[in-house]
């Protein structure tokens, strides 16, 4: 009986081990496909670097800052989430969750906003006037269009992450002997600010 016991568990540690050892894939697969995407946006600029400049004070940096606080703090509530939930603070864990999927609501609502205000003005991919810009500017949104609404995909993935594990937080099935789905879900989650870091800065900030 203690030795059926005992593989039971290696078991179960080897099958957090690899889903961790496969959302780190996950992770360097996204590095790669962003990094990509901010190689192909610093050659562009390159070339046209007035465009861009011009560009980029079309947006509003009060917003793209707020976005940048509230993943930040989205992140740490994530943190504090797991650190509760090790601890066997379930109630904790299950708030620091809801606050974690308020954010990122409040987020994507700001970008609806922010994308909104654009598309009011005609300005969107395949638009008459985006065909009109000039190819500087027409590059500078068609990028920030793409990057940012991709990035959007991935929070709407990651809210459909949190909220999975905030469930079954709930229901006990992940719990203080078993939280490998929270901590995945707090790694992606990690990854989509982290993203979001180098997106504010390259198309908010730089001159």
């Amino acid at each position: 009986m203690e030795t059926i016991t005992h593989q039971h568990h290696a078991d179960a540690h080897r099958d957090d081990t690899a889903a961790k050892i496969g959302m780190w894939l996950f992770i360097f697969t996204e590095i790669l496909l962003f990094g990509g995407l901010f190689i192909v946006y610093s050659v562009y600029r390159h070339m046209n670097p007035v465009a861009f400049h011009l560009a980029h004070e079309e947006l509003s940096i009060t917003m793209g800052f707020i976005n940048t606080i509230i993943l930040l703090v989205s992140s740490a509530t994530v943190a504090i989430s797991i650190s509760a939930l090790q601890k066997n603070d379930r109630k904790l864990t299950m708030l620091m969750l809801g606050i974690t999927l308020l954010l990122a609501l409040t987020f994507l609502v700001n970008k609806y906003f922010e994308w909104g205000g654009k598309f009011e003005h005609g300005m969107y991919p395949g638009s008459e006037l985006m065909k009109n810009l000039s190819n500087g500017d027409m590059l500078f949104f068609s990028l920030y269009f793409f990057m940012t609404g991709l990035h959007g995909v991935h929070i709407i993935v990651g809210m459909v992450l949190l909220g999975i594990t905030l469930y079954k937080v709930k229901t006990g099935a992940v719990n203080s002997g078993k939280y490998a789905l929270l901590e995945n879900s707090g790694l992606y989650w990690h990854l989509v600010d982290l993203i979001w870091i180098f997106l504010f800065p390259l198309f908010y900030l730089i001159h």
